[in-house]
C-alpha cells in the first residue's frame, strides 16, 4: 500500500551578514541558549510574517490584519461618496458589532473627545482585504437604517450596534488562502478561527553568535558648512548580529486540503504550496533594511514529503558547529545537516520519505541522505509539490 503524504518539512541553511532582523523591547538582538550556548535568534512571528507578505505579493491574495476596521469602511464609503460623518458612525457601528471595542482619545484643540472614526476593537481583525469592501456594501443595503442611528460615544459591546451582528460575522469569517494557509485565532466571531496548515519555527544560529554594538553619529550639514564646526549633532548605538541560520517550517498537507475544502478555494494544493514554498525560501524580515541590506540567499534549501510526522534538524545543532580551517559557518553547518538527516534516517526508517531533495548556489556535492540536487529552488519546489498531492487528498478536497 503507496504511503500517502502527510508533511512537507522545510530545511534551510542561511547566512546573514551585520543586521538585526528582529528586536526585542528594548532594541537588543533576540537570542536563546542552546547547547549552552548563545545563539542569534529570529522569531517564528518575524520570518513568519515575511514570507506572508511575500506570498501574498506571489499569489495576489491579500489580507488586512487590524483593530482599525472602522477607519478602513470610513475610507472605502467616503471614496463612494458618502458624507464624512454618515461614514465614520457607519465604520463605528461595524466596529461596535465585532463585540467589545474602545473609543480612542484624541486631542482636539485643548479637549479630548472622542471621535467615531477611532472605534477601535479589542480584538485583532484578520480577514481579506475584499471584506472591507463587502462590509461597506453592507452599510449600503442599511443606510436608511444608518442615517438615523445614534453615533457611537461610548465604550461598549455589540449591542450598540444597528447592523445585523450575523451579516457582519459572515463576512468577518470569510477567508482567503493566505488564512488557509498561517490560520486565524478571532475568539469574538464564532466559527471564524482556523487552524494553520504552516507551522514555523525559530531561526537561530548554528553557532555561537555574539551581539556587536555599532556606534555613529549623525552630522549637521548646516553646522559644519556655515560655522567650520566638528563634532555630531546626534550619537547613539544598536546592537546587530551575524550569523548563519538554520531555518525550519512544516506543513500539514492535511490540514491545507481541509482548509482550501471547506473555504471552496479555487486554487488547488499544488498552487498554493509553490507560492509558499517559495515565498518561506526567499522572504528575508525587514527590519533595519535601509541600513544593513541583508538580502542573502540560502546557502542549502532541503525538502522533505514525509507520510509519518514532521523532523526537524535544529538538533543537528545542538552543539554548535565550528568554522572550518578556512573560516565560515555555512559549510560546517551543511555538513552536521546532513549528517544529522541520515542518523535520523537510520532512527526512524526511510519508508515513509516519500521525497527528498536539495539545491544551492553554492554547494555541488553531498551524501545522497539529502536526496536529489536540482539545478534550480523552481525545480526543487516542483518536484516536491508533485508528491504533495495523491488520490486522498484530491478526493478530499472534491
Amino acid at each position: 500500500m503507496p504511503v500517502r503524504p502527510r508533511f512537507l518539512d522545510i530545511h534551510i541553511v542561511q547566512s546573514v551578514p551585520f543586521a538585526n532582523l528582529n528586536r526585542d523591547d528594548t532594541n537588543s538582538v533576540k537570542t536563546v541558549l542552546y547547547g549552552a550556548k548563545l545563539r542569534t535568534r529570529v522569531s517564528s512571528q518575524c520570518w513568519k510574517r515575511a514570507a506572508r507578505v511575500e506570498f501574498e505579493r506571489i499569489t495576489g491574495n491579500s489580507t488586512l490584519r487590524t483593530r482599525r476596521i472602522c477607519e478602513a469602511v470610513t475610507r472605502e464609503l467616503v471614496e463612494r461618496g458618502w458624507a464624512l460623518g454618515q461614514a465614520e458612525r457607519a465604520g463605528a457601528h461595524i466596529a461596535a458589532s465585532v463585540g467589545k471595542f474602545e473609543l480612542e482619545q484624541r486631542e482636539e484643540g485643548q479637549r479630548k473627545t472622542a471621535v467615531p472614526n477611532h472605534v477601535i476593537t479589542n480584538a485583532m481583525i484578520y480577514v481579506p482585504r475584499a471584506a472591507v469592501t463587502e462590509l461597506a456594501d453592507l452599510a449600503e443595503e442599511h443606510r436608511e437604517t444608518l442615517e438615523t442611528a445614534k453615533d457611537i460615544t461610548k465604550n461598549g459591546d455589540a449591542k450598540a450596534s444597528v447592523l445585523p451582528k450575523d451579516a457582519v460575522d459572515a463576512i468577518l469569517r470569510s477567508r482567503n488562502d493566505v488564512i488557509n494557509l498561517f490560520g486565524r485565532m478571532l475568539a469574538e466571531i464564532d466559527r471564524a478561527g482556523v487552524d494553520g496548515a504552516v507551522q514555523v519555527a525559530h531561526a537561530m544560529t548554528t553557532h555561537e553568535a555574539d551581539a556587536d554594538l555599532d556606534y555613529f553619529t549623525a552630522v549637521d550639514d548646516l553646522t559644519t558648512a556655515w560655522q567650520d564646526a566638528t563634532g555630531s549633532a546626534h550619537m547613539g548605538h544598536a546592537e546587530f548580529s551575524a550569523g548563519t541560520f538554520y531555518r525550519y517550517a512544516t506543513v500539514d498537507l492535511d490540514e491545507l486540503t481541509r482548509n482550501l475544502a471547506a473555504h471552496g478555494s479555487p486554487a488547488d494544493v499544488e498552487e498554493v504550496l509553490t507560492g509558499f514554498l517559495t515565498a518561506f525560501t526567499l522572504a528575508v524580515p525587514a527590519a533595519k533594511k535601509n541600513s544593513t541590506a541583508p538580502h542573502t540567499l540560502p546557502h542549502l534549501v532541503h525538502l522533505a514529503v514525509r507520510g509519518d510526522r514532521p523532523v526537524s534538524f535544529a538538533a543537528a545543532f545542538e552543539q554548535p558547529v565550528r568554522p572550518g580551517s578556512h573560516g565560515g559557518n555555512a559549510a560546517p553547518a551543511v555538513d552536521a545537516l546532513a549528517e544529522y538527516a541520515a542518523a535520523a534516517g537510520s532512527f526512524l526508517g526511510t519508508p515513509h520519505l516519500i521525497s527528498r531533495g536539495w539545491t544551492s548556489p553554492e554547494v555541488k556535492d553531498l551524501p545522497d541522505t539529502l536526496g536529489t540536487r536540482f539545478d534550480s529552488l523552481d525545480a526543487l519546489i516542483s518536484d516536491a509539490v508533485s508528491h504533495t498531492v495523491t488520490a486522498d487528498h484530491e478526493d478530499s478536497a472534491a
